[in-house]
């Protein structure tokens, strides 16, 4: 029961009005409150263990009487979605069972591994523009030849086509404020190490990219979430929460987030940036999907002008160019840079010499080569959206404007039984709950746009198969729940 009552977010009564919105309907006014708090906390727009308001202080904000958000309470209690004790306020948590959809068959179908349709990685082919670059790479590399390969920091040419980059973005960069690292996993996993341990809370996003969320359990830190709704980041909450739990590093997604595709704008930017001077806490934002800007300009640096030595970034040639290129980048203060250099060498003294030379070279041809990225993912996007509308037309997508996949809100919190049924249907995809950092997204679904059309369309076939085997009874508009989705 401590560990249940135990919380690092607490939201008000303001906050709770705000994020049910509209949560009214005909019927008795405590069970509509109840049901638009309970999808609150299932879909982890309202995270576990976040210390809810007092009654009398949420009926003011709903403008209802106590007795309504009494009955409310009480009813979410009996089914174990709050917990209270004297003197520890009421906190979210969730049921020892929920609900489950209906069983699957247990029959499997005699596909072949060549027949699935593999959307549990959100990744593109490479670029048309990749061979030339690998070709241009193969000419430089004579000259590294004579030399031992090992670069710890990155090759010089490398670091130096990055910082240009960040330059040319708004945030003047050195090439000593830049380090090479093996794929953006890497960059991850050294910034959480290098600044949180065993017990040490490290802040994220929820829902949030699930390999970040690995590097910090793996560094047996504690998780921290704060949600992150159809409008993005609730700034007030993250700086509360910053406040209240004093995380050793904080991780975001400013661009196009994995998996609900919401970016910060620019003042949202240089408020984040501003806190995170203020409270001396690292601030890390992930740009990997930055130059994957499908729709309007590209987002504002993360970094600002660069003078922040508690904001840093990161990148990744991965997404944007090909997975099969491992390098990655952090660019921080050159002190941040060196700590971060010495640590690798522990376990990796230096990234691919050829990967990084194509990585440079593509850089100098970026805007053909993204140009033309952009136009096929922007392409497969709209697919995909009128292929779901077609065939699943209860299914509601976000339109992201940039990034590789949608985030689809389901209508039912059965994401982890579709996940493991879609198999058998020719597809597999990742559930909501994969990119949670608390329990919950079960009503999500992440489905990425990266494949060619006719296997996207090989792919909506089976999930449309899956769905219907599932045989999820939808309600009728009229009775829909509140709309608290998280796209």
């Amino acid at each position: 029961m401590a560990d249940e009552l135990s919380s690092d977010r607490r939201i008000s009564g303001h906050g709770v009005a705000t994020l049910l919105g509209t949560w009214t309907r005909p019927g008795p006014a405590y069970v509509a409150l109840a049901d638009a708090l309970r999808q609150a906390v299932l879909s982890g727009a309202l995270p576990l263990r976040t210390r809810l308001p007092g009654e009398r202080e949420l009926a003011e904000a709903l403008r209802v009487s106590r007795t309504t958000t009494t009955a409310a309470y009480d009813a979410l209690r009996d089914e174990g979605y709050l917990v209270s004790r004297r003197g520890s306020g009421t906190v979210t948590t969730l049921p020892a069972r929920l609900p489950q959809p209906g069983p699957a068959p247990t029959r499997p179908t005699s596909l072949r591994p060549d027949d699935l349709v593999d959307l549990t990685t959100a990744a593109p082919q490479a670029p048309e523009g990749l061979h030339d670059a690998v070709r241009d790479a193969l000419d430089l590399l004579p000259r590294y030849l004579p030399t031992t390969g090992y670069s710890p920091a990155g090759l010089p040419e490398l670091r130096a086509a990055i910082a240009a980059r960040y330059t040319e973005r708004g945030t003047p960069t050195t090439p000593d404020q830049v380090l090479v690292t093996t794929g953006g996993q890497e960059a991850i996993h050294l910034l959480v190490a290098a600044h949180a341990g065993p017990g040490d809370r490290v802040l994220l996003e929820h829902p949030t990219y699930p390999h970040a969320l690995d590097a910090v359990r793996a560094a047996s830190a504690r998780p921290v979430a704060v949600p992150s709704g159809p409008d993005g980041l609730d700034l007030d909450l993250l700086a509360s929460t910053v406040r209240q739990a004093s995380p050793r590093l904080a991780y975001l997604i400013p661009d196009h987030r994995n998996p609900t595709g919401t970016s910060l704008s620019a003042d949202e930017r240089v408020r984040v940036r501003d806190l995170a001077v203020r409270t001396r806490t690292l601030v890390v934002g992930d740009e990997a999907l930055t130059d994957l800007t499908l729709d309007g300009p590209e987002p504002a640096s993360f970094a600002g002008d660069g003078t922040a030595a508690q904001v840093a970034c990161l990148g990744s040639a991965s997404k944007t160019y090909w997975g099969g290129l491992r390098i990655g980048w952090v660019r921080g203060h050159r002190d941040l840079v060196g700590r971060l250099t010495a640590q690798r060498a522990h376990v990796d003294i230096g990234s691919s010499v050829l990967d990084q030379l194509v990585v440079a070279r593509l850089l100098a041809e970026r805007d053909t080569v993204l140009a033309q990225r952009r136009a096929m993912l922007r392409e497969r996007r709209d697919l995909l959206r009128g292929l779901l509308a077609q065939r699943l037309p209860g299914w509601r997508p976000n339109l992201p404007p940039g990034g590789l996949a949608l985030w689809v809100d389901l209508g039912a919190p059965v994401s982890s039984a579709l996940a493991a049924l879609a198999p058998r249907h020719g597809v597999r995809v990742a559930a909501g709950p994969v990119f949670g950092v608390e329990p919950g997204l079960e009503r999500y679904l992440r489905v990425p746009f990266t494949e060619p059309p006719e296997r996207l369309e090989r792919a909506v076939d089976g999930l449309a198969r899956a769905w219907a085997e599932l045989g999820v009874v939808e309600r009728a508009p009229a009775q829909a729940e509140p709309s608290l989705v998280v796209i």
